[in-house]
């Protein structure tokens, strides 16, 4: 039997954290309606207790890319899962408006720089024509994340309350950091075991094991490292709406039980497992066959237009079925686009794929920041939600548009 080559171990431990990743940050989304109801808080409240993880992420992304890219990914991820456990842990002890917002803030700082050395593990580990179906891989984990937190959280609020939820996920980071330190090198020579066979394969210019000078003028002067995050911004308003805000809108804008929540809320993460899956594999493929410029842009762009429309239906509809039909598929279409964006920062960005995808995830932050306090004051303002979604609508066509004008072949 042909042993499992070692990058589709490492593979294993990236899916495995994203997993983690997603279920730690959606924790409260999930238990968004119990809390609000025992601390008090309303839709405008909400949104800054959202906001605050969204704008400290933003900002840390670029710097917490960097460190990877300069000292290697293993150590900064580990500091990284310490970090965002703690805060996870102590998320459920706080009880009252101003504290959960600090408490938040620094989840939000910890978490920061997570998938933009994922990113970097990848541009050291897999060729470039395997690049966006590993990270299809990634951020499916993280969609299987999302799903699995209502199946969890659910029962634990209704037998024990939303505290305890926050407790039991930020404990299995520590489990993830415990043996990323014992199995994981930063340098593919430097893993033992590894065959020259494999080595070859995954050879590129990358190859250098960290400890390089980041060219910043070089890297903010880019014209597509421009595009590419003005293309997140605007996608993130989507992708903000379904982690944040979702399970809220099921109960107390579609009129869902929390049961009904907690049945109807993963299927959107499901369908986005299979879209990342599907968005990686279909990239990777029209790359080989038309080109990487063409193959990068023609799914990202298409799949982002479809979700827009989706999310037009979504908020042009009244029925509590046809609406969540709208949600799974408008979630899994536009995740189709995900894991081509950070491939299309590894193509550009080479051994600084760090700092590239923390650039464009900083700015997607941004937008994340902005949505989620724009939407609840629009909740508390109007008392509905169709305006605040067709207005996500809106950004995810931007989205599109730009995203056809990105070219991942003009590279730093």
């Amino acid at each position: 039997m042909t042993a499992l080559k070692k990058r589709y171990k490492v593979l294993v431990l990236l899916c495995t954290l994203s997993l983690i990743t997603y279920m730690d940050r959606l924790c409260i989304a999930v238990a968004g309606p119990a809390m609000q109801k025992d601390l008090g808080l309303d839709a405008e409240k909400w949104g800054w207790v959202l906001g605050a993880f969204a704008l400290t992420y933003s900002v840390f992304e670029i710097p917490a890319g960097a460190w990877g890219d300069r000292w290697g990914q293993k150590n900064v991820l580990t500091r990284i899962v310490v970090w965002w456990s703690v805060f996870t842990i102590l998320t459920g002890f706080v009880k009252g408006f101003v504290l959960l917002v600090i408490v938040r803030a620094l989840f939000g700082v910890g978490e920061a720089g997570a998938y933009p050395n994922m990113s970097g593990v990848v541009a050291r580990w897999f060729p470039l024509q395997q690049r966006s179906r590993a990270m299809g891989a990634i951020w499916g984990a993280s969609r299987a994340g999302g799903a699995l937190v209502p199946l969890i959280i659910v029962p634990v609020i209704a037998l024990l309350g939303w505290r305890q939820g926050f407790w039991l996920f930020g404990s299995l980071g520590v489990i993830w950091m415990l043996i990323w330190k014992k199995r994981f090198y930063n340098n593919p020579g430097d893993h033992p075991g590894i065959t020259d066979a494999e080595l070859k394969e995954i050879a590129h210019e990358e190859d250098d094991g960290g400890h390089s000078t980041v060219p910043w003028k070089r890297i903010f002067s880019h014209p597509q490292v421009w595009l590419i995050m003005l293309m997140c911004w605007s996608y993130v308003w989507g992708s903000w709406f379904y982690l944040s805000w979702l399970h809220t809108y099921l109960v107390n804008g579609r009129g869902f039980t929390m049961a009904e929540m907690g049945i109807y809320a993963p299927l959107p993460f499901i369908m986005g497992m299979i879209g990342n899956a599907a968005g990686g594999s279909l990239s990777d493929k029209c790359a080989q066959k038309f080109g990487v410029k063409t193959g990068r842009r023609l799914i990202g762009a298409i799949s982002l237009a479809a979700s827009a429309a989706c999310l037009f239906l979504t908020a042009a509809t009244t029925g509590k079925l046809s609406g969540m039909l709208f949600l799974i598929l408008g979630f899994g279409l536009m995740d189709c686009m995900l894991p081509i964006a950070w491939a299309i920062c590894l193509d550009i960005g080479g051994k600084y794929a760090g700092v590239v995808s923390g650039a464009m995830n900083s700015a997607g932050n941004l937008g994340g920041f902005v949505c989620s306090i724009v939407f609840g004051y629009i909740v508390q303002k109007s008392g509905q939600y169709a305006t605040a979604i067709a207005i996500v609508g809106v950004l995810l066509t931007v989205s599109a548009a730009l995203f056809a004008c990105i070219d991942p072949e003009k590279k730093l």
